[in-house]
This record gives structure tokens, C-alpha cells and sequence, in this order.
């Protein structure tokens, strides 16, 4: 499994209690913006990680700064890590967040060693680095800063505006290596991003944060994810959806159909009972071979998108059998900042 790796280990010392309440300083805040939430500091031995090789991801290095979201995306896909930590992947999951305090020293600390040799970082790519409690916690400054200082390429995804907030230093990055963001808008319909997304800016927003990092210099694509079926795959909804987002200025489009893994696909049945009893059979068959539906599915919402992208000036997905495109010459090493540290 992708995520085994993040378990933690039982404690003879502390039976009883849910592991990671035995590893940090839990604190509740009583603004509205936080309440009815705990928050897990723990210092993190380690905050660059290695993503197995068995994963169908696009990326070999991760910097997660939180577990857990208060997106509270009834989808979410890493919903399942939260058992790792002795939670469970629904309420927990969206109200119990792990805050790695630690985390812009460990990555300054990482970069700097002897055996990294610069490779690119993805952020964003578990849970969202720039949720709510980064709005507190205000870990990816110090993130970005020493993915700066260092000249070490890195991208970003995020469904969250708080990445303006930090928009100076992307652009100093942006100066000295290769930078990229991109946000996740998986459809335009309000009314429904209300009931999967509740915790999210809206798909409005979303695309206004596409707009202003590309006026900014800094290129900001977006990932159509996920698209949903029966709720939000229609020729009308993509239409609309590639639409907006190619009003926005972004630089590329590529949807990503929804896909239930174990953690997520129960707390995604479970909303569907809830809110669309009459879609729960039409999952079960179209679900029914595992997490991911099937290719053909896949490759019908592939090549719609990849023609409305067209339709609308903007870059969209590669073919499946296409070659990748050449990678861009990696930007020269920079200086390095030193530490007494």
C-alpha cells in the first residue's frame, strides 16, 4: 500500500487511547472557524517522503505538511490514512488534524543533506497544504522559503486560496526554479460542490486563484478532479466546467474521474445513501472492478475534455499512448543558505 509506510506502531506504555494522542499536544480552538475541530501537533522526524514505487502517481518525492482535512471532501481518496493513526477515515478524518510543526525546518534540514540531489517535490498531492488550519499554523512560508533558498524545483495542488497569501514567495522561487500550481475544479455546479466539497472555497473562487497566479507569472493549471459520474459528467457539465476554466487563463486542463478506494468508498456510499439513494446501484456496476472505473469511462471523459479544451484555446490531456512531453533543462543549482543549525 501506498501509505504503509505512515502507520505508527502500537504503545504498550498508553493502551486505550488513539495512537496519535500518545505522540502529541492536542489543542481545540473556540473560534467559529475551528470549532468542533482538534489539531495534533507532532514534530516529524521526517518531511520530504519518498512515494512507493508501485504508485500510479506522476511524482517520486511528497511534502505533506497536515493529515487529515477540514475540506471534508466526501471523496477524498486519502481518507484511509487517518487509520494508520488509530482514527477513522469519515468524521475523524475531517475534524482530527495532524499538524507536523516542525515541518519548514525539516525540509531546510533535508534539502540540505548530503545525499539530496534536488529532485522535485509535489505538495498537495495527500491532503491539502493550504486547508483551513494552515491559516494558523502558517507552515508552507517556511516551506517555500527553503524550497527557495535551495533552488529545488516543486509543484503545487490545492482546492484552497490561501496559496495567494504566499504569492511573493512563489514568485521568488518561480526566479530560481522551476515552479508550477495547479487547482483542483472538478465541476462548476455550486449546489453540488455545497454537498462533497463542504468545506472548500467554491469552484468560483478556485478559478479566480488560477487567474491571479498566472497574472502573476506564476503557470497555474488545472486538474478537473474529480469528475464524478452520474452527478457531474454530463456534455452540458464538462462543457460548462472546461468553459470557465479556460476563462480563467489556465494554462492546461486534465480530468481525473473520481476513484473510491477503500476509506473513501465507504464514507462516498454512505453519502449517497444519504443524498442520491438512487445513484448507490449505479456505483455498485460501474465501481464493481475495484477503485477506478473503467478505462472505457476513463477514456470517454479523457477525450470530451480533450475536445472542449480545444474548442476553447486551452492545452488539454495527452492521449493514453502518447509520448511524454520532453522535460523542461533543469534550472543550474543555486547558492545555498547556510545554518549554524
Amino acid at each position: 500500500m501506498r501509505w504503509d509506510h505512515l502507520r505508527l506502531a502500537e504503545d504498550a506504555a498508553a493502551p486505550g487511547l488513539p495512537l496519535i494522542e500518545r505522540r502529541s499536544v492536542a489543542r481545540t480552538f473556540d473560534t467559529p472557524g475551528f470549532r468542533g475541530m482538534t489539531f495534533y501537533e507532532v514534530r516529524a522526524r521526517t518531511v520530504i517522503n519518498r512515494v512507493p514505487a508501485a504508485s500510479r502517481v506522476p511524482f517520486e518525492w511528497t511534502i505533506n505538511p497536515y493529515r487529515g482535512c477540514s475540506h471534508a471532501c466526501v471523496y477524498c481518496f486519502a481518507r484511509k490514512t487517518h487509520e494508520y493513526l488509530d482514527l477513522d477515515a469519515g468524521a475523524d478524518f475531517d475534524s482530527r488534524i495532524v499538524v507536523k510543526v516542525n515541518a519548514a525546518e525539516r525540509v531546510r534540514a533535508e534539502l540540505a543533506a548530503p545525499r539530496w540531489r534536488g529532485a522535485p517535490i509535489a505538495m498537495g498531492t495527500n491532503v491539502d497544504c493550504y486547508q483551513r488550519a494552515e491559516g494558523r499554523y502558517r507552515l508552507m512560508p517556511g516551506i517555500l522559503a527553503a524550497l527557495r533558498d535551495a533552488a529545488n524545483p516543486f509543484s503545487i495542488l490545492t482546492k484552497g486560496s490561501l496559496i495567494l497569501r504566499d504569492l511573493p514567495l512563489l514568485r521568488q522561487a518561480a526566479g530560481r526554479t522551476r515552479v508550477s500550481a495547479a487547482v483542483s475544479v472538478g465541476f462548476a455546479d455550486e449546489s453540488l460542490w455545497r454537498l462533497v466539497e463542504p468545506g472548500t472555497p467554491s469552484p468560483r473562487r478556485r478559478l479566480e486563484v488560477c487567474a491571479a497566479l498566472n497574472g502573476a507569472g506564476v503557470g497555474c493549471g488545472v486538474l478537473m478532479g474529480p469528475v464524478l459520474p452520474y452527478l457531474a459528467d454530463s456534455p452540458a457539465q464538462l462543457e460548462d466546467a472546461v468553459r470557465r476554466i479556460a476563462a480563467a487563463g489556465a494554462t492546461s486542463v486534465t480530468p481525473i474521474p473520481l476513484h473510491l478506494r477503500p476509506g473513501a468508498r465507504e464514507w462516498f456510499q454512505a453519502w449517497l445513501r444519504r443524498h442520491r439513494p438512487d445513484l448507490v446501484v449505479p456505483y455498485a456496476r460501474l465501481y464493481r472492478g475495484g477503485a477506478y472505473a473503467p478505462r472505457e469511462y476513463q477514456d470517454g471523459i479523457a477525450a470530451q475534455v480533450r475536445d472542449l479544451a480545444a474548442r476553447y484555446g486551452i492545452a488539454g490531456p495527452q492521449h493514453r499512448d502518447a509520448a511524454p512531453p520532453a522535460p523542461p533543462p533543469a534550472s543550474p543549482p543555486g547558492p545555498r543558505q547556510l545554518t549554524l543549525l
